[in-house]
């Protein structure tokens, strides 16, 4: 049985309670990591810098508390390299979501289209509460 190690358990907890849910269902099928919830200004700015992120504090789904975004990879965490494995995770993410009536933007298709082709910025691990 999957279980959530302590640094993802910390993460989800920073989450929107729709967030919880939907990735502890997710683990139940699939295992996975959380890498961030919510992010502070400091920590925000840092992703910035680094082109990891693109908006400002107080702009990301990250900075608010709880958060409304959770980055989430599946695990062991597949080649950063190889996109192939991040989508087909996306996915099964979105699916899961779609049963729970949960409206997701995955930053891997920011305009939920399911053409991935037009993306200029690819965050795969990134999901996010639509507004």
């Amino acid at each position: 049985m999957n279980a959530w190690s302590d640094k993802s358990w910390y993460q989800l907890q920073t989450c929107d309670p729709k967030l919880i849910l939907l990735f502890n269902s997710v683990l139940l099928v699939r295992d996975c990591s959380i890498l961030e919830g919510h992010r502070d200004e400091e920590r925000q700015q840092k992703m910035v810098a680094e082109g990891k992120s693109k908006l400002d504090w107080p702009k990301s789904r990250h900075n608010s508390f709880p958060s409304m975004a959770v980055d989430c990879v599946p695990y062991p965490v597949p080649d950063w390299d190889e996109s192939e494995p991040f989508i087909r995770f996306a996915h099964f993410v979105l699916g899961v979501a779609h049963q729970q009536g949960v409206l997701l933007t995955w930053g891997g298709d920011w305009d939920s289209d399911w053409d991935l082709k037009d993306n200029r910025f690819n965050d795969y691990p990134h999901f996010e509460l639509r507004r």
